[in-house]
């Protein structure tokens, strides 16, 4: 369960509009990335891409896009892996989904409180 200050994190690393677009695209498949063809044993989730590709993306150097990287590892929201000479990036789906879940929980508390919020009675 994600505590106070990994939500914090989260936010902090999405709030940069290179690291969510990073995300986003990572998230949404926007980058595709050629596999290590040095080493046919290397398996590689069809959701990964990796750090060459994204870089590719963005007019900054490799070592600044890691550390937009690294900042969203911290997070928890995209795991890395490497591979063969690559480094892989994928979203980490568990996180995500129960932060999804943190805002499902804020909306139903909210529709179940909203006298308490604005004085209104809700029609249900």
């Amino acid at each position: 369960m994600l505590d106070m200050q990994q939500k914090i994190k989260i936010f902090k690393a999405l709030g940069n509009e290179t690291r969510f677009l990073i995300f986003k695209n990572v998230f949404t498949g926007g980058y595709a990335c050629s596999l290590d063809k040095k080493d046919s044993k290397i398996k590689v989730s069809p959701h990964a891409t990796c750090v060459s590709t994204i870089a590719e993306h963005f007019e900054f150097s490799l070592p600044t896009i890691s550390k937009h990287l690294q900042l969203l590892r911290e997070a928890d929201i995209v795991k890395m892996e490497k591979k063969g000479n690559k480094i892989y990036i994928e979203p980490n789906i568990e996180t995500i989904r129960e932060l999804g879940g943190c805002f499902t929980t804020l909306v139903d508390n909210f529709e179940k409180n909203r006298e308490l919020f604005f004085d209104e009675v809700v029609l249900a």
